[in-house]
């Protein structure tokens, strides 16, 4: 793995300007490390048509290949249907199949007419056995009618910043109007990722539906990454004949978690492995601030105290390339003062995190202290 870097070199630049949300200054680091050949690497060459590996935390491109080019996502496209199912209500409620939803063709968890079945299974024979059946039940089940789902699909997409994608139906059959591309399929899976529920669902190796005798109740998960790859978390796979083989991969090694896409992929999981280990072994992740470590101090108002710490909740760490100097800057939103009473970890701003002057993602800052009104005498 190389030596770890062990230089820090940081230069504080701050400015001030009028906004709403308070003021801001810059924070940039220039970060270096012992070079351990790693970064020499060339990357491997992959049967896909496009394909890209970003890092989890940050979103941080770490690899890209015709990125931005339009493709066909097929059952990837599930992603998005979980996604919804899991934010819309308890998935353990008991739902009813309508008739217009079976023998859906396709890859099927063979529903029937009229069954009852927990939304949860439903999710679960969606993303591990990809059900084409189970997609149309979810949206004739959240929507009052498929396109209402698909125009929510959409909608939700944009939200999460894949501005290159468009849906016309939540199981990922063929159509020349369901496009997306890796770079958005990679955007769409790490904000699914962050959902607790939809992580646990999405590395699952089996799960076993409450159906009744008779049913299909056993689903296997088809995604070879959960099982085959050292590290792998999930994602999802997708195939059809014009869209050819797709596939969401996702992985963690040494506090290090990656999102791989391959398009049009004939060697779909080879591909996705081979990309992964290259990233793994060109980078590592930079520490940037420790878990509720004091960055800042802001002015406060008739306190007990004429000053407040802020800082993050949770460690805030950057995949850097190993053996190669890398410019971070750290862009602090809050106020420019504030008023007691203050209670610790009330939200104070926001952090924003960029690398080699790219956005990358902000971070919550938070009031790290209590402080009291003054008390007069």
């Amino acid at each position: 793995m190389g030596k770890r870097c062990r230089r820090l070199a940081i230069v504080i630049i701050t400015f001030a300007f009028t906004a709403a949300a308070g003021f801001a200054h810059i924070q940039s680091f220039a970060e270096s490390g012992a070079y351990d050949g790693n970064a020499s690497i060339k990357p491997p060459a992959v049967s896909a048509k496009s394909a890209i590996v970003i890092e989890q935390l940050t979103g941080k491109v770490l690899f890209e290949n015709n990125s931005r080019q339009r493709v066909y996502p097929a059952s990837i496209t599930k992603i998005v249907t979980a996604v919804l199912a899991i934010e819309s209500e308890s998935l353990d409620r008991v739902v009813s199949i309508p008739g217009s939803c079976v023998g859906v063709e396709g890859s099927s968890i063979y529903l029937t007419a009229g069954e009852k079945l927990m939304l949860r299974d439903l999710v679960y024979g969606l993303m591990l056995r990809s059900g084409n059946d189970a997609a149309l039940a979810i949206s004739c089940l959240l929507e009052p009618s498929t396109e209402k789902f698909v125009e929510r699909m959409n909608m939700r997409v944009k939200e999460m910043g894949a501005l290159d994608t468009h849906f016309v139906n939540p199981n990922g059959l063929f159509n020349e109007n369901h496009y997306t591309t890796a770079y958005d399929m990679a955007i769409i899976a790490r904000e699914a990722m962050k959902n607790p529920e939809f992580k646990t669902v999405a590395g699952a190796k089996a799960w076993v539906a409450k159906r009744g005798e008779g049913k299909y109740n056993y689903f296997f998960n088809k995604n070879k990454v959960v099982f085959d790859y050292s590290g792998g978390t999930g994602i999802k796979i997708g195939y059809t004949k014009r869209s050819g083989r797709t596939l969401v991969a996702s992985a963690e090694r040494n506090g290090m978690g990656l999102i791989c896409v391959v398009m049009d992929a004939p060697d779909w999981f080879n591909d996705s492995y081979k990309l992964m280990d290259y990233v793994f072994g060109c980078f590592e992740m930079q520490k940037i601030a420790e878990s509720q470590k004091t960055l800042k101090a802001i002015p406060v108002k008739n306190g007990n105290k004429d000053h407040v710490f802020i800082g993050p909740a949770d460690r805030i760490e950057l995949p850097v390339l190993k053996g190669k100097v890398a410019k971070t800057e750290l862009i602090y939103r809050h106020p420019s003062n504030t008023k007691a009473p203050i209670r610790r970890f009330q939200e104070a701003g926001a952090l924003e995190l960029y690398s080699e002057g790219e956005y990358l993602c902000s971070y919550p800052l938070y009031y790290l202290e209590d402080i009291d009104l003054a008390i007069l005498r």
